[in-house]
C-alpha cells in the first residue's frame, strides 16, 4: 500500500433480514455489515461492480480502508470477510471491521528503493531486480507506514537484500519469520553473456578428445 488510504463509498441500509439483502442485489448492490469499535453494526450496501473492481485487483482482505458512508464519520475499515454465490462465484454480502489506533493487523506495505547513484553494481551496470514492490507486515492501525525504504548506498553486483537488512518502521514487523529476498543486484546482460561465452568456450576445449600417435603402420612400438 503506497500513498493515502483508499476511499470504500458505501451507503447505509434501511432494513435488515434476508429481504432487505435480496432487494439490495437486485438493485444492483451488495449488502455488508460494519462492526466492532465498542459502537452498534451498521448495516451497508456497496455498488456491485465497484466492489467487483476492487476484488479482482487483489488483496482485498489485508487492504485498509477508508469507509465513507453519507451522515456517519469516515472510519477506518479493514475486510474480515467476503461471501460469494456458490455458483457464479461474484460477492454476495461483505463483513467489515472497525479499527482502533492500538489494533494491530497485516497489510501490504509499498517498498521505496533508494539511492540507486550510490550503488556501485547499478553505477557499474548490474541491473536491480525487485522481488517484492509490496511487504506483508504486521502494523498498528493509527500508525501506518506509507512505504518502507531500502537504501542501495554500497550495494554491489551480486548483492542480495533481504527483509532482515531493512530497517523497518516503529511497531511494524514482518507477517513471517522467514528472512525472505526482496530485491537483488544482478550482473548486466553483456557480462552474463562473455561469462556464459567464456564458459562454453572451456567447455569446447575440454570436450575434444585427445589421441596417442601409435607407430606407423607396419612397425612394433619399442618395449
Amino acid at each position: 500500500m503506497a500513498g493515502e488510504i483508499p476511499d470504500l463509498i458505501a451507503q447505509e441500509r434501511t432494513g435488515t433480514g434476508k429481504g432487505a439483502a435480496r432487494q439490495a442485489r437486485r438493485d444492483g448492490l451488495v449488502p455488508g455489515i460494519v462492526y466492532g469499535g465498542g459502537i452498534d453494526p451498521l448495516p451497508i450496501n456497496l455498488d456491485f461492480n465497484k466492489l467487483l473492481t476492487r476484488l479482482k485487483q487483489g488483496r482485498f482482505l489485508s487492504t485498509l480502508f477508508n469507509l465513507k458512508v453519507e451522515g456517519q464519520d469516515d472510519v477506518r475499515v479493514i475486510c474480515r470477510g467476503v461471501q460469494r454465490d456458490v455458483v457464479k462465484d461474484l460477492p454476495t454480502h461483505v463483513d467489515f471491521m472497525r479499527l482502533r489506533r492500538t489494533t494491530r493487523v497485516n497489510l501490504f506495505i509499498h517498498v521505496d528503493f533508494q539511492n540507486e547513484r550510490e550503488a556501485p553494481g547499478i553505477r557499474r551496470g548490474g541491473v536491480l531486480t525487485v522481488v517484492r514492490p509490496e511487504v506483508e507486515l504486521n502494523v498498528l492501525a493509527g500508525e501506518i507506514p506509507e512505504q518502507i525504504v531500502v537504501d542501495l548506498t554500497g550495494r554491489e553486483v551480486g548483492d542480495v537484500i533481504h527483509i532482515n537488512d531493512v530497517t523497518l518502521p516503529e511497531g511494524a514487523k514482518p507477517t513471517t519469520d522467514r528472512n525472505f529476498v526482496i530485491a537483488n543486484i544482478s550482473a548486466p546482460s553483456s557480462l552474463r553473456g562473455a561469462d556464459a561465452e567464456e564458459t562454453d568456450g572451456d567447455t569446447a576445449a575440454d570436450d575434444v578428445p585427445t589421441t596417442e600417435m601409435g607407430p606407423p603402420d607396419g612397425e612394433e612400438a619399442e618395449s
